[in-house]
Parts: structure tokens; sequence; C-alpha cells
């Protein structure tokens, strides 16, 4: 037998499989990769050697203000590790000078005073000037020119009224936008939800091109280039997690070229190559990943690359958070006929994007392909509305699986098993 401990929430989920049921474990190499620093010397290393750029305190002399975009609540971002470096070598430039720490939220809700402290620290959460954004304040908003796809680039007025603008986040494969990370924190990060909708449109989803670890050609990731570039992103500092999300590299400095050099080293480790099976058994991480439906799609969709037509996908998520987007959930709630639910989505334009309709997209395509099984601590009846099947445990789950498969004619099904969904590209 083989033995599995897959993340769950802030635990864990074991189980075994026969080794002769196992098509593959599809795993990041960086679970094993050994960083030679710890993390806070990693990031110190990184702000003192930036790529493509000044130093951050270099950057910070003769200015009045700073807006540093940090990311929100659902990104298992080490905020506590990068956040006092910037703040300390900004004040190293300038002592002066006037920081505003934006969480970037995108279209999520509000991060909580709660998961502030548990980003930052009580030092920082308690002391710092820290505003929260909301993509739905239109007066929060100002229009800086025209995406490339032809959106208004509408962005929170305290990233685009700063002397400085400063980004902190992390690089991981994204399963639309190619990879996180980089220009991500101001699009959708601070972006005006008029701004996220046209860029988050049916067309840019269904492009083959908008797909996870696809960087060139990718609609999705032009528009967001451009916003950052528009709004004068001056600095970024990216890291690079394992599966205990820590830091294993950092990269600070220009915002397209040090994000490519994190890309870079990120994409070797994340590369694995696909083992074709009938059941995928799939995680999004575990926390703050998995805490919702709506972000557990994205662990789905590493098993979609692996899973054969017809297949079945167990998604093994705590969704303690429940659906994630009440929008998201309605669309799948009232979709009785899946397809014409997908070709209503495709039929509307950018400028008719309603709110959560790309992840109702990307899950209705999965749901168009596969059964998918849930183990997850979200109420039954909510995942079975949006027509996923719901098991109480993996080892039900398993077997739901196999009957579903049965009932196709596989009788020997084989297993893939995924640990962490959200950290390979399947290629």
């Amino acid at each position: 037998m083989q033995n599995f401990s897959i993340p769950f929430g802030k635990g864990k989920v074991n189980f075994e499989l026969p080794e002769e049921q196992v098509a593959g474990v599809l795993v990041s190499h960086a679970h094993e990769y050994k960083a030679p620093k710890s993390e806070a010397e990693l990031v110190a290393d990184a702000l003192a050697n930036p790529i493509g750029s000044p130093k951050l305190s270099e950057l910070a002399k003769g200015k009045k203000t700073c807006t540093i975009i940090s990311s929100d609540h659902t990104r298992p971002v080490p905020s506590h590790v990068i956040m006092p470096q910037l703040l300390a070598e900004l004040r190293k430039g300038n002592p002066d000078i006037d920081i505003t720490i934006l969480v970037a939220t995108g279209m999520h809700r509000p991060t909580t005073h709660e998961e502030l402290v548990g980003k930052y620290g009580e030092e920082i959460a308690n002391n710092e000037k820290i505003v929260i954004h909301v993509s739905r304040n239109d007066e929060d908003m100002v229009s800086i020119g025209t995406l490339p796809s032809g959106g208004e680039c509408l962005l929170n007025k305290l990233a685009v009224n700063t002397d400085l603008l400063v980004a902190e986040g992390f690089i991981e494969p994204h399963f639309f936008a190619g990879m996180s990370g980089g220009r991500k924190s101001v699009l959708p990060g601070v972006a005006s939800k008029i701004t996220v909708l046209a860029n988050h449109c049916s067309e840019f989803i269904d492009s083959p091109y908008a797909r996870t670890g696809i960087l060139e050609g990718n609609p999705i990731h032009r528009d967001m280039l451009y916003a950052a570039k528009v709004a004068n992103l001056a600095f970024i500092c990216n890291v690079v997690i394992d599966a205990d999300k820590k830091v294993i590299a950092a990269f600070a400095g220009d915002r397209e070229k040090a994000h490519e050099e994190g890309v870079a080293f990120e994409m070797k480790l994340a590369g694995v190559k696909p083992a074709p099976a009938d059941i995928v058994i799939t995680t999004n991480g575990g926390y703050p990943l998995d805490q919702n439906i709506y972000q557990s799609v994205k662990g789905m969709t590493a098993a979609e690359a692996t899973c054969k037509d017809g297949g079945v996908i167990i998604d093994v998520s705590n969704c303690n958070d429940g659906h994630g987007g009440e929008d998201f959930f309605n669309t799948l709630k009232e979709a009785t006929d899946l397809q014409k639910a997908m070709d209503q989505i495709l039929a509307r334009t950018r400028n008719e994007t309603i709110f959560d309709q790309w992840e109702s997209q990307i899950l209705l395509r999965l749901l168009l392909h596969f059964d998918i099984i849930m183990v997850t601590s979200a109420p039954k009846q909510m995942v079975e509305d949006m027509h996923l099947k719901y098991a109480n445990n993996i080892e039900e789950a398993i077997e739901m699986a196999k009957k579903l498969v049965a009932a196709k004619g596989v009788t020997d099904p084989k297993i893939t098993v995924i640990p962490d969904g959200v950290s390979v590209i399947v290629k």
C-alpha cells in the first residue's frame, strides 16, 4: 500500500492506496527544495540586491508618500516576514515617509482585523496605516487609461495618488493569469470591479493561453502588465514558498524584471508531467487557499490537466468559509442545463461580465468533462446545489469515484494524486 498525507485546512487528511492503482503522484519540486538561508535572510538579500532597480531605500528618498500593496487573507504570502523589512527599508531611506498598506482584496470579501494580525503580527496590524481595498467602492477609484483589451483601467486612488508604489506578494502557478505575483498586485489586486470584470471576460477565460503557467500570448496577463505600468508600480518583493508556506526564494526590484526571474525559478520547480488516470485526487494546498469552493477551483484545474475525459476529480478542500462568492454560487445553483449555462456566459461581451463569472465558467468547463466529488467542511446541500458531489471522507469519495467510472465501463481505475494542486504546472 502507498500512504498519503495531504493538506486540508490547517491539518492533514491521511489515506492509502494499493500500489498498483497509483498512476502517479504529482508534486512540485519546491516542496523538496532546500533554501540556503532563513526566510528573513532570503528577503533581506533580495532587498539588498534588487533586480533592475535601485534599492528601495534609494527610491524612498525625497518622497512624501508610499503605498505598499499587500496580498489579502486568501493568499499564503508570509507578510510577517516581508512587510517589516519593506517598512524598515523605506524608513531607512526616508524616516518621515508617510506609508499606507493597501490590502489587495481584488474581488474578495474584506480582510478582518483578526486576519490582519495573523498576516502581519500585532505590531504592524495595530500601529501601521492599513486600508482594505473594496472593488465595489466607485468613489475610491480613479481612471488612468484604457486596457489593451479595451476595458477602462480604474484603480484605487491610494495606489495611483502616491509618490512611490510598492508591492509584496508571492509567485505560484495561476489557473488563468499563468502565474501570480508582480503585476497581479495591481490588477486585479487594487482595481475597480469594472476593470476586473472587463479583464476576466469570458473571451479571455476561454483563451487556450489563459492557462496555468502560460504568460506568452495570455490576454489576461497583457492587461495586467499594462495596469501595473500605468500605475507606476516602482518596486516589488515577491517570494516563492514551499508546502509549509515557508520562503525558499525571494526576488525584489523592477516590477517586470524581478517578476520574470521569480517566474523562471518557480517554473523549474513547479513543472510536472501528466500521469493520465481515471480518478485524480487533488487539494488546494490547505489553509488559506482552501477556505472556500471559489478558491478550490484552482486545485481542480490541476486535476483537469491529467484526468481522462469522463473521469472523476476528487477535491479535498476544507471550505470552512463556504462557497466564497454569492454570484458564483447562484450561477451554478440556477444552472438546470450546464451546457446552456456555459453558452450564456460565452455569449457575454467583456462589458457584460457579471461578478465571479470567470470562476463559474471554469467550474462549468470542468463539470462538462468530469464528475467532481468534494471532501469538505462546506454544507452538503451547498456542494450539491453547485452540481458537485459530496463525500464525508476520502475513503467514501474513492469508493464513489470507482462506482462512477465503473458505470462507464472502467473496472480497474488508475488514480493520480496531486497533494497540492495549486503548486504544480501539469504540462
